[in-house]
């Protein structure tokens, strides 16, 4: 191994950085976060056109996407996996863009649900999807060992619909696919993206739907990730307002909750119908308790969902480090973290160019 390692933005991580946490802690970056989730984008791919992550007068028939060459193989992201979960992880999420069409991802998720904390726990494995090929994988993710998935579901009016997702399928597909999960076993999510004057008018429609269904629905302000969705700050509605219509017809308690590692704010509604939660990146940063780090297909690593560049894994997969150089790696990267965007959001200093969210997932 090299005594100095060279990542993709020109920093570079030495051995002096390279000492490992003690066995049993997590790593720990400069604001004291530990590590403990890590998203992996399996593909750049997605059979939906949204207009907040992937228009199509920027992903149109013209764009170049990642060649399979490209990507890392299930062998080399489980491996990564491996020291990642070494170092503190305990949660996995398969992302995309559309991590549905990545090729036998099912072998993936059998793979990484063979690994362990070194307190000999088994992984929370999930899995971000638009469910519009869920209903005919349900079953064999299950059985590969996902425990839960979130589906993104922006709207329930048909034609609304279609012109969010600007792709061949209906809200009825994606309930369709919820439905399998359900009955797969799965655990699901609902994650809607609320934007004013867009889809705000389906807020309490969407409540309505998946109360009492034992399926968490979530209400996520529209963010700026990525340079290509055109965001205003005043197409978001803040998640104090989302609540505040909800608790007019359905009256909602707060469910209390560590900060550290939380990202939806978890309301319960007082008549036992289950809960809803809000993910308040814009209004309420919760960067201060952020644990997470973003994998994307070809193996750069990430440490904020707003970040501009990357470190790169893949070539010390394919080179000569060993895992425990490539251990040695992730946790200085991880040690040297300081990422706050949504506290510095609109501030000198904040990332002007910032990755997509099709690229990494969100």
């Amino acid at each position: 191994m090299s005594s100095v390692i060279y990542l993709t933005d020109e920093r570079v991580v030495t051995p002096a950085a390279l000492a490992l946490p003690p066995p049993g802690e997590p790593a720990r970056d400069r604001r004291a976060r530990p590590l403990r989730d890590l998203r992996i984008s399996v593909t750049d791919r997605c059979n939906f056109r949204c207009s907040y992550c992937m228009p199509r007068e920027v992903f149109d028939a013209n764009y170049r996407f990642m060649p399979h060459s490209a990507l890392l193989s299930f062998e080399e992201i489980t491996r990564l996996a491996r020291q990642f979960v070494g170092l503190g992880v305990e949660k996995i999420r398969l992302t995309g863009g559309e991590p549905l069409l990545r090729k036998d991802v099912d072998r993936l998720v059998a793979m990484l649900a063979e690994l362990r904390t070194p307190a000999g726990q088994p992984l929370d494995l999930t899995l971000t999807t638009n469910a519009s090929l869920l209903a005919r994988k349900a079953q064999a993710l299950k059985a590969a060992g996902l425990g839960r998935v979130t589906v993104s579901l922006d709207a329930l009016d048909p034609a609304r619909f279609a012109r969010l997702s600007d792709a061949d399928y209906t809200p009825d597909d994606v309930l369709h696919g919820i439905e399998a999960a359900a009955r797969a076993g799965l655990a699901v999510k609902v994650n809607m993206v609320v934007r004013r004057g867009v889809n705000d008018d389906e807020i309490l429609a969407m409540a309505r739907h998946f109360r009492g269904t034992g399926q968490q629905l979530r209400f996520i302000e529209y963010m700026d990730v990525g340079n290509s969705n055109g965001w205003n700050l005043d197409d978001v509605v803040p998640a104090d307002e989302i609540i505040a219509r909800i608790h007019a017809e359905f009256p909602l308690q707060a469910v209390p909750e560590a900060a550290m590692g939380r990202v939806a704010e978890r309301w319960r509604y007082l008549d036992g119908a289950g809960e809803i939660g809000v993910i308040a990146s814009v209004t309420h940063a919760f960067c201060a308790g952020c644990t997470r780090a973003r994998l994307s297909p070809e193996g750069q690593l990430f440490l904020c969902l707003f970040a501009s560049r990357g470190y790169d894994l893949r070539a010390l997969l394919r080179g000569a480090a060993d895992d425990a150089a490539i251990a040695g790696v992730l946790n200085g990267i991880w040690a040297q973290r300081h990422d706050n965007y949504s506290e510095r959001r609109g501030q000198a200093g904040a990332a002007d160019e910032k990755i997509e969210m099709s690229y990494i997932g969100g």
